[in-house]
């Protein structure tokens, strides 16, 4: 991100020293950040992150000063980097803007943005440039929770087994070279290689990503790659270390130029890489940990003994619903969620496609489910986020498996109706052929894109070149109810189109 150019009025640069500069319209830390220590750290530091657990544990240390729950941020990717240079240019400050609509589900929301500089990231260490700063912040007795949002295709998973890539490249490397990791779980295996060694109680690990079961996920991948890389070390892992489940929800787009801009005019701040997000927040996480953890109750996250039912509600309802908001949207030739929300087809669907998961749900404790959906279709409405289509559809091959086709295997099991499913798959393998309706280019962002936009285009109307893909799918082309429906939505994709599709099925 680069700053803002503003030759009209004059800007603060955001850093620890210019706080004191800034507006009163911009809520700054009310805590001393040189009396905080971090005893978490987390691993990916992107716009999620910031948005969500880092604004909960601002919260957390107003409410503690003095407390050593701070955050130390780590990035493991060259990609990083630019994160590390934007945070080292503000003393881990920036700055979070939570953008209401004009309406919301229960009547007028607040007018205009409300602006906020967060400050529980006190460090970034870039593993690239310094490995043994990394293991050593790891294996430090201070830390004591290890949080993680590293996408959905970042855990080293099969997608169509659930099995651990131990062929992976990156496996592989850090498998044979423990002191040189590259990779998550080489970083966590070396660092609890020392703790054990030195009689240090293990972090937790807390997967903060969208997959359904994702503490139980990790703790099964990690110990799967400890075993292979030290048995001793991997029953000790087993055995000592905590993977709680959690689920966490917040809209929060990519940062844009635009962003950038709205922060300098609005807030006359000089922010290198601000983060935006819906007014929505919310954290469940299970009561388990290895060496304790904040009161995070007292800042509004639940803490439970089953998370699943919360997860499950949140994968199959909102996550699913974005994956087809994205294909249809983006074969359409909408740019934005809130655009394709406005189109009455689009939005339909999606609701349709809610009620057709909703028989797969658990009953959620002091949810309402029809008030949630509604609430959803809300968020995903709301014009001043500008969330950006290609993110929704982004990495399609890791989120389909984790996200829509648990739904389909329950309803198929259930012998319901598999309609908007279907057409959820189909829409992504007219989306993988590469343009829209109007024959416009759409960029395809996976790391399986050649595999798949080979299969999406030697195919056509024929699904079945990709959903023979098992690291995907699995068994699932062995449903023939399933096959003739993406056959039948799919084949309706390329010959009539979107609007005409959607015409006919709702």
């Amino acid at each position: 991100m680069n700053s803002p150019s503003n030759t009209t009025k004059s800007l603060v640069k955001l850093n620890e020293r210019s706080l004191d500069q800034l507006s009163d319209r911009v809520r700054v830390p009310r805590y001393d950040r040189s009396a905080v220590t971090p005893g978490i750290v987390h691993i990916g530091v992107g716009g999620f992150h910031r948005a969500h657990q880092a604004l909960y544990m601002d919260n957390y240390l107003e409410q503690n000063p003095g407390s050593d729950w701070a955050i130390c941020g780590v990035g493991l990717l060259e990609f990083d980097q630019k994160m590390r240079d934007a945070l080292d240019s503000q003393d881990c400050l920036y700055t979070l803007v939570e953008r209401w609509s004009e309406t919301g589900p229960e009547g007028p929301s607040p007018a205009g943005d409300n602006a906020r500089v967060i400050g529980s990231i006190t460090q970034y260490l870039f593993a690239p440039a310094d490995l043994e700063a990394v293991i050593e912040t790891l294996a430090d007795p201070q830390c004591r929770i290890v949080t993680l949002t590293i996408t959905e295709g970042g855990y080293y998973v099969v997608e169509g087994t659930g099995e651990f890539d131990a062929n992976h490249p990156t496996i592989q490397h850090d498998l044979q070279n423990p002191d040189q990791p590259q990779g998550v779980y080489g970083f966590l295996a070396a660092a609890l290689a020392r703790r054990r060694q030195r009689g240090i109680a293990p972090f937790t690990v807390l997967s903060c990503d969208n997959i359904q079961g994702n503490g139980d996920m990790v703790g099964r991948m990690l110990t799967t790659f400890a075993k292979l890389q030290n048995p001793a070390l991997g029953g000790w892992i087993r055995e000592n270390v905590a993977f709680p489940n959690c689920m966490v929800d917040r809209i929060t787009p990519a940062t844009t130029p635009s962003d950038l801009r709205m922060v300098a005019d609005q807030f006359d701040i000089d922010d290198a890489w601000p983060v935006v997000a819906e007014p929505f927040l919310q954290w469940v996480v299970e009561h388990r940990f290895s060496a304790g953890r904040p009161d995070w109750e007292s800042v509004g996250v639940q803490i439970t003994d089953d998370v699943h039912p919360y997860e499950m509600m949140k994968i199959r309802l909102l996550n699913t619903s974005h994956q087809l908001i994205g294909y249809l949207g983006s074969l359409k030739g909408y740019a934005y969620v809130h655009e394709a929300m406005a189109d009455a087809q689009i939005r339909q669907a999606v609701e349709r496609l809610m009620d057709e998961v909703t028989s797969t749900l658990h009953p959620v404790p002091g949810i309402d489910v029809s008030q949630y959906k509604q609430t959803l279709v809300e968020r995903f409405s709301n014009p001043k986020i500008r969330d950006q289509l290609p993110r929704l559809c982004l990495n399609s091959s890791a989120k389909i498996p984790k996200w829509a086709l648990g739904s389909l295997r329950d309803k198929l099991e259930q012998n319901g109706a598999i309609d908007y499913l279907s057409l959820t798959i189909a829409a992504w393998f007219r989306y993988l052929s590469g343009k829209d309706d109007q024959g416009h280019e759409m960029p395809i962002d996976d790391p399986m894109a050649d595999t798949l936009t080979e299969r999406a285009r030697a195919g056509g109307t024929d699904p079945m070149p990709l959903l023979n893909l098992t690291e995907v799918f699995g068994d699932l082309s062995q449903s023939s109810r399933f096959v003739e429906a993406v056959t039948q939505y799919l084949h309706q994709l390329h010959e009539l189109g979107t609007e005409a599709t959607l015409a006919k099925l709702l």
